[in-house]
């Protein structure tokens, strides 16, 4: 464990030692003279402002002196040196050598003194490597602004401060991670968000203990959150766009927000919420609630619509009339339950195929592929037209939502419904229906306070119908569903 003591020349030994700076070539440290007394700079290439850092030395190096000339040592010395010959932004002094070594590695700068003691002086003059915040890929809007998270955890926050100037907005800061000691912000705003529910996730990600956050906010999804493997509704919602971020902070919601990663997590979400898409509000009224309808009509097509056509065609004796044109005229050389589970997975070997295939080839070889796999597979008797149509369909429509895991949990919940089908027919068909019910109803938010399937259950009519009617007052019923669970 480092400490530091009041001898100058042992604490710059203790240091070197600890960051291991004659191993790391990109840790760099510079010694400087103020005077007749020396200053040791410790600080990471690539992460700290060239330009400010040479301003910073330049002036250092035109001092006379670290302090009064007739100063104690220690902590007197240490703060007369920050209040009066640091011209930064951000600067402080401590004596935890934990926060100093953390610091070190996330980008700052620290500077050992000669008559500093055991104190050293953090100066924040990081600048990290980003990408533009540009529109996310995955979140595309006609109209509306064309920003979006990145990377860098300030950069996140300070694009939600850009449309939320109110004091009453938190940022609450964590470290999580032994080893990666990941930045991982907690916002929401005070007196709108239930205080006891920002209370729990405090006290939640503060007893997170492990070594690193590899994979950003999924790996902090798993440690938040004890997801049944059997419930694969997803329970955290995501966004990569500020402007909703910010709109559900005004809400009542809490983000998460984690360093290294352009998702925030927004809490609590439900069912519904998944639904909901930046496009419904930069639209009129009108046109947001019938792009809102037919998005819930097609998204939950997705699930019903396949198994439902599956079960026609077991009992073609019980189809309606107005509906025997949906029968296949054959059935194929393989049978329909096998030809359904075949394209399903081919679906997600094309899709996968395309995310590794280079961009400049990707929409051409999915097009391409798509076509020569589908008219060989019908040409040979393997697929028949009606299982392209239907699953083709699927395919697309997984799209008018953008959760992938919620677009998956219907996956595996279709293909469950497919199985009990062609194992006991109706009667399956009526326990998967009924099974897929039990687990809306059994999956709780994150809170573990609000249903899942909030407002429908319990039922809240205003709430509930802003879910499928865009009102002008829409964005305000965010806020009274927050108070209605706190009644």
């Amino acid at each position: 464990m480092l400490i530091l003591c009041d001898d100058y020349r042992e604490n710059v030994r203790r240091m070197d030692g600890a960051l291991r700076v004659r191993e790391n070539f990109d840790l760099i440290k510079k010694v400087l003279y103020v005077g007749s007394q020396e200053i040791t700079l410790y600080y990471l290439d690539g992460f700290v402002d060239g330009g400010s850092m040479n301003k910073l030395m330049i002036y250092f190096l035109s001092l006379k002196n670290l302090g009064e000339p007739q100063s104690p040592a220690g902590e007197a010395a240490v703060r007369f040196f920050v209040e009066h010959h640091l011209p930064y932004v951000e600067g402080e002094y401590t004596k935890n050598t934990d926060l100093m070594l953390q610091m070190v590695l996330s980008g700052t700068t620290l500077i050992l003194g000669e008559t500093f003691g055991e104190y050293g002086v953090i100066v924040d003059s990081r600048t990290y490597p980003a990408r533009s915040v540009g529109e996310p890929d995955t979140d595309r809007v006609m109209l509306g602004s064309r920003d979006g998270f990145v990377e860098t955890l300030v950069f996140n926050t300070a694009l939600i401060r850009r449309r939320i100037r109110d004091p009453r907005l938190t940022m609450h800061y964590l470290s999580v991670g032994t080893h990666s000691k990941t930045d991982v912000v907690l916002c929401y705003l005070e007196g709108q968000a239930d205080p006891k529910y920002v209370a729990t996730l405090k006290q939640k990600l503060d007893s997170i203990r492990t070594g690193a956050l590899s994979m950003g906010h999924e790996s902090l999804a798993e440690l938040l959150i004890k997801q049944r493997w059997y419930n694969p509704f997803p329970k955290i919602r995501y966004t990569e766009r500020p402007d909703v971020a910010a709109a559900q902070v005004l809400e009542g919601s809490v983000l998460i927000l984690c360093d290294n990663s352009p998702e925030v997590m927004v809490l609590p979400s439900t069912i519904f919420d998944f639904m909901q898409e930046t496009n419904d509000f930069y639209f009129p009224p009108l046109t947001g609630t019938y792009i809102r309808i037919v998005r819930h009509i097609v998204f939950w097509a997705t699930l019903l619509l396949v198994p439902i056509w599956f079960l026609l065609t077991k009992n073609p004796a019980l189809t309606p009339p107005w509906l025997t044109f949906a029968l296949p005229e054959s059935t194929g050389k393989i049978p329909i339950f096998v030809q359904l589970l075949l394209v399903e997975f081919m679906i997600d070997g094309l899709r996968m195929a395309s995310m590794n295939t280079p961009d400049m080839l990707s929409n051409s070889l999915s097009v391409v592929g798509g076509l020569i796999l589908g008219d060989f597979a019908v040409s040979v008797g393997w697929l028949i037209p009606e299982v392209i149509v239907y699953m083709a369909f699927v395919s697309i429509a997984n799209f008018s939502q953008r959760s992938y895991q919620l677009g998956y949990a219907f996956k595996f919940l279709r293909i469950a419904l497919l199985i009990l089908i062609q194992l006991f027919n109706f009667i399956g068909f009526a326990v998967g229906c009924a099974g897929i019910l039990l687990l809306l109803i059994t999956n709780k938010t994150v809170n573990g306070k609000r249903s899942y399937l909030y407002p429908l259950l319990p039922f809240h009519g205003k709430a509930l119908l802003s879910l499928f009617v865009r009102l002008r007052k829409d964005r305000i019923s965010g806020a009274e569903r927050v108070r209605e669970d706190r009644k």
